[in-house]
């Protein structure tokens, strides 16, 4: 499966944005989804992630409350929406896909710059 990651961009503290995650292929509601994000010189941190259905969510403890994940199977799309926006946001963000709600990801989107300016 190939994953396109979209919507990043410059936005002030306090702002939102909404990633999107688009997938190839005709199975995408079999596939365990995710988000992360990567700072310069961090590690990567999880952000979130959704089971195939979409009835399982969960989130990372530096954006729980502040972000929301939901996903359109018709659509083959994931999508991050965050609020509150912080500069310790300021990442790139990666989505992810895995077979079922367990286990390693194994497709990785390309990724989308956000930076949050205060």
């Amino acid at each position: 499966v190939q994953l396109q990651a979209s919507g990043g961009g410059l936005v002030q503290a306090g702002g939102s944005l909404r990633l999107s995650c688009t997938a190839s292929g005709r199975t995408f509601s079999t596939f365990g989804m995710g988000w992360f994000r990567q700072a310069p010189g961090k590690e990567r941190e999880f952000v979130g992630s959704v089971s195939g259905s979409g009835s399982s969510i969960w989130y990372g403890d530096s954006v729980k409350g502040r972000c929301t994940i939901s996903r359109d199977n018709a659509k083959n799309t994931v999508y991050l929406r965050m609020n509150s926006l912080k500069p310790e946001d300021t990442a790139v963000y990666y989505c992810a896909a895995r077979r079922g709600a367990f286990g390693s990801y194994n497709y990785w989107g390309q990724g989308t710059q956000v930076t949050v300016s205060s």
